[in-house]
């Protein structure tokens, strides 16, 4: 068994101004947690490439990804929706955020019982086909999954999103894609105010109110998600790992603790083990109380082991 922690200091340099929740010392927070755990020394790190633009066109339309390219500011900031912004080095973060994923797919395809977490911003899961939304330039996620199908050639790929925030983009990417099994869950009402109303039969969406206990959350994940999981027998399990559910985050109002995603982990590495030689890619989303980030984080890849 092994983890591989795959990040790149360039990530670090997308500023979303002073105030925006969405700030590189959610990385800082990360790594310095690990440090603080021991972590460090059990988890294997390694910086990641960029992604190409060819790479991008398989998530995203050719017309929306050339005028990312195009729009990319040499200084300043430009808006991209009200809650992105794009400064001179946002398009590179982006492209290395969306590279990791690459990166940790061809990983742990290499061998069996690989495991990957990519520390990465900008995060990905709210950007659709066409469109950049809340802090989300490119879909990390869903870039990482079409690699899997297209260069890979991988028939079943699971993408388990447990951001509080629902994966619009994601499920808009893929919706009605027999090759992926998308399973969210999320507060509603809350942004984006989306997956009350599922787009595909191969989408498993679990709206759930504010103040939503960890008990719940469980039973919830045992009751939708884990049949779902074992019908579909995936090749691969991708992870939006979005840790803004946490009591401490004040971003929305769901009432999980860092005990909650070591448990989610094991139940996906239990599954992963079964179905698809223990191999596991997790993509940092949300999470932006910055010390229940770090301990969310470790207590993730604990589970993963």
């Amino acid at each position: 068994m092994a983890i591989t922690l795959i990040s790149h200091p360039n990530c670090y340099r997308h500023l979303a101004g002073d105030d925006h929740p969405e700030q590189p010392a959610r990385l800082s927070a990360i790594n310095d947690q690990l440090i603080r755990s021991g972590m460090e020394f059990i988890v294997q790190q390694r910086d990641a490439t960029p992604a190409s633009k060819e790479d991008i066109y398989r998530a995203h339309s050719n017309l929306y990804v050339d005028e990312i390219y195009a729009k990319a500011p040499a200084s300043g900031y430009i808006w991209l929706d009200p809650d992105t912004q794009m400064m001179q080095h946002s398009l590179d973060a982006a492209l290395h955020a969306a590279g990791a994923g690459i990166n940790a797919v061809d990983l742990v395809l290499e061998q069996a019982n690989q495991q990957a977490f990519c520390s990465v911003r900008p995060p990905g899961h709210h950007a659709t086909r066409d469109q950049a939304m809340g802090f989300c330039i490119f879909n990390n996620i869903a870039v990482a999954a079409l690699h899997a199908i297209e260069q890979h050639k991988l028939e079943r790929v699971a993408i388990v999103d447990f951001d509080v925030h629902h994966g619009n983009g994601t499920e808009d990417i893929f919706a009605g894609d027999e090759r992926i099994l998308f399973c969210s869950s999320f507060q509603f009402p809350l942004y984006p105010n989306t997956g009350d109303v599922t787009q595909g039969d191969n989408i498993e969406n679990l709206p759930l109110p504010a103040l939503c206990k960890p008990a719940v959350w469980r039973e919830q994940i045992l009751a939708h998600w884990l049949p779902r999981l074992q019908a579909f027998k995936p090749q691969l399990i991708l992870v939006s790992a979005g840790f803004d559910g946490h009591r401490e985050d004040d971003m929305a109002q769901f009432l999980l603790t860092e005990d909650d995603y070591q448990w989610i982990a094991q139940q996906l590495k239990q599954l992963a083990d079964k179905h698809c030689q223990g191999r596991v890619v997790a993509m940092l989303e949300g999470g932006y109380a910055l010390s229940a980030l770090g301990r969310s984080v470790v207590a993730f890849l604990k589970g993963l082991m």
